[in-house]
């Protein structure tokens, strides 16, 4: 079984203007952040998989990256997993693409898919939304604390938490149980000093 670190950065070009992605991501890895997840809902495969080999230049081994919703995309920008969603391709088809020496995780957003979730291959399952999110334009409805709890319940695999967390309810998060918390417009303003301060609170 894989071992998430505590917090789990999710990088998305629609958040920074041009390409101010990649200095976040320089801040966020210099902040001793060890997991980032490129995420792009609204490029071409071509500008992702250029955006995801930079991404992999600057942050270089030290950073685990996982490409969102593309496994073909992942290997070939030598990313080290995929994460997939409800409408993207399957848990099992994603595994096929990228064989078993990647990570797998799987987005759920309640106990049924949790359930699911755990019968197949997927390395970590995440949960949410937790709270309340601007980061998605039709979010599922919000599972709160005990939908993390009752998540926690359904498997052992890592579960990370997403959605509306902030450095003011993230350790509760962690104590609802989930191993890890994912973040994304919590970063866009000073990511580096963002990330620091997630860190310290999350120990």
């Amino acid at each position: 079984m894989i071992r998430l670190p505590r917090f789990y950065a999710i990088l998305e070009p629609s958040y920074f203007p041009e390409d101010k992605m990649f200095s976040a991501a320089e801040e966020l890895k210099t902040a001793g952040v060890t997991l980032v997840q490129y995420r792009d809902k609204s490029g071409n495969p071509r500008q992702m998989l250029n955006k995801a080999r930079e991404l992999k230049l600057r942050l270089g081994n030290s950073v685990k990256l996982i490409m969102n919703d593309r496994p073909d995309l992942a290997l070939a920008a030598a990313y080290d997993g995929v994460h997939v969603g409800q409408d993207d391709l399957s848990a099992e088809g994603a595994r096929k693409v990228i064989g078993d020496g990647l990570w797998l995780g799987v987005s759920t957003h309640n106990p049924e898919q949790v359930r699911k979730a755990h019968q197949t291959s997927a390395d970590y399952i995440a949960v949410g939304p937790v709270f309340a999110t601007a980061s998605k334009a039709n979010p599922d409805p919000i599972i709160g604390l005990e939908g993390v709890r009752r998540a926690r319940e359904l498997t052992r695999k890592p579960l990370v938490a997403i959605g509306g967390i902030t450095r003011t309810n993230c350790f509760s998060v962690i104590e609802a149980g989930a191993d890890s918390v994912a973040v994304i417009s919590g970063l866009v303003r000073e990511p580096g000093k963002s990330a620091e301060a997630f860190l310290r609170i999350l120990g």
